[in-house]
């Protein structure tokens, strides 16, 4: 019987070696993924945000231009938070293939991105609450 199974160029890498890298390419690829919905959804939250603002502007609610100006505030900081966590997913996307395909690949902690986002919703609800008292002081 013939195998037509391909045979890797160097005899020293086993297939279950490469099959493992196959596997971490994979999982590199699906946290790219769930990053870049999590951006998008951070996004629909700073376009939501605005566009809430701008139809109560349009009604007897919205006569207050400092809720407008924050609330616009709000959404841009969404999608900061938004366009810095998929810019960063990349990167580390990028630099998690280049690790495998390299020949001498060993596990090295990444940058703990769900942390930095974490911490900059953390800001942007500061904001927010600080915005709101405020708010309520002022009027």
């Amino acid at each position: 019987m013939v195998t037509t199974e391909p045979q890797s160029a160097d005899p020293t890498i086993s297939e279950s070696t490469e099959l493992s890298k196959e596997r971490n390419r994979e999982a590199a690829d699906r946290t790219l993924m769930a990053w870049i919905r999590t951006s998008l959804s951070l996004i629909g939250f700073g376009f939501g945000i605005d566009a809430i603002v701008q139809a109560l502007q349009k009604t007897a609610l919205g006569n207050a231009q400092n809720l407008a100006l924050d609330a616009r505030i709000l959404g841009l900081s969404f999608i900061a938070v938004a366009l810095f966590a998929v810019l960063v997913a990349m990167a580390q996307n990028r630099l998690e293939l280049r690790l495998l395909e390299s020949a001498k690949y060993r596990y090295k902690p990444s940058f703990p991105l769900g942390l930095a986002v974490a911490a900059a919703l953390c800001l942007v609800g500061l904001f927010a609450g600080v915005s709101i008292v405020i708010g309520m002081f002022a009027s």
